[in-house]
């Protein structure tokens, strides 16, 4: 089952009227005793249905969470769609310059404080939630994955687990290489991360900086899963063919 509703979202053009997807397992409404993990997922819109994705197909979360019988909340909150860039500035932790669209000034710290005070907060009370941080995930792709890798590493205290698909590491280089370095990381915290062969080549050097943030992340002994996805290109199509494996990262019970 899927509910929607509307929120106000404090977006830097003003209260922003978003809608909010909210997956429930089938047990949800037999087993009333019954507590659940909660994976929260950026572009709301794009993760269930395909008449509400921007571009017409979505992530299919919902089927495959039903065929797999994942027992599992999923928490999915869309973007801004203002057309001064909304959506990149919302989703960047850092400001950046790129060539196509001009300089991006990054509200991600306000996004995930409001994630985090605001929607987390609500939803643990309205809903039979495991609450703690080993059982709240997070996740995303494009913007939305590097959103994800901001929030596992500055926010660790609330996520335990995040998987950021194609994420915009290319954005501000420096400022990412520095928030790994200075994060500090609780026992037990994974990450699945990913970027497509194809893809690669909408900007240059990216093997490289893929790598590069890989190995530091490595070494601050998160649990890792860095993968290069075979011919993967930038779209839902092509994320939606990899959740079965940031799926097992985020399900494995092993990292405790």
């Amino acid at each position: 089952m899927v509910k929607k509703w509307n929120v106000f979202f404090p977006s830097p053009q003003g209260k922003d009227k978003r809608r909010v997807y909210l997956y429930l397992p089938e047990s949800y409404s037999r087993d009333k005793r019954r507590r659940y993990p909660v994976l929260y997922m950026f572009d709301g819109h794009n993760v269930f249905f395909d008449e509400d994705a921007t571009y017409g197909k979505c992530w299919g979360m919902k089927e495959y969470m039903d065929f797999t019988e994942t027992q599992m909340i999923i928490v999915a909150l869309e973007c801004s769609h203002h057309p001064d860039n909304g959506r990149l500035m919302e989703y960047s932790p850092f400001d950046f310059s790129e060539r196509s669209v001009g300089d991006i000034h990054g509200y991600g710290k306000e996004t995930m404080d409001w994630i985090v005070g605001t929607l987390k907060r609500n939803i643990d009370k309205r809903y039979r939630t495991l609450s703690d941080r080993e059982h709240t995930y997070i996740a995303g792709s494009s913007m939305g994955g590097l959103m994800s890798l901001y929030a596992l590493l500055k926010y660790n205290h609330v996520f335990s687990k995040a998987a950021a698909l194609s994420p915009s590491v290319w954005t501000s280089p420096a400022d990412i290489e520095q928030l790994i370095k200075e994060s500090k990381t609780a026992a037990g915290t994974a990450l699945y991360m990913d970027y497509g062969s194809n893809e690669m080549k909408n900007h240059k050097a990216m093997r490289r900086q893929f790598e590069k943030v890989s190995r530091q992340l490595y070494n601050k002994n998160i649990f890792l899963t860095s993968r290069i996805v075979p011919y993967g290109d930038h779209c839902e199509a092509c994320w939606e063919k990899q959740i079965p494996f940031f799926m097992q990262v985020l399900e494995y019970e092993g990292y405790r």
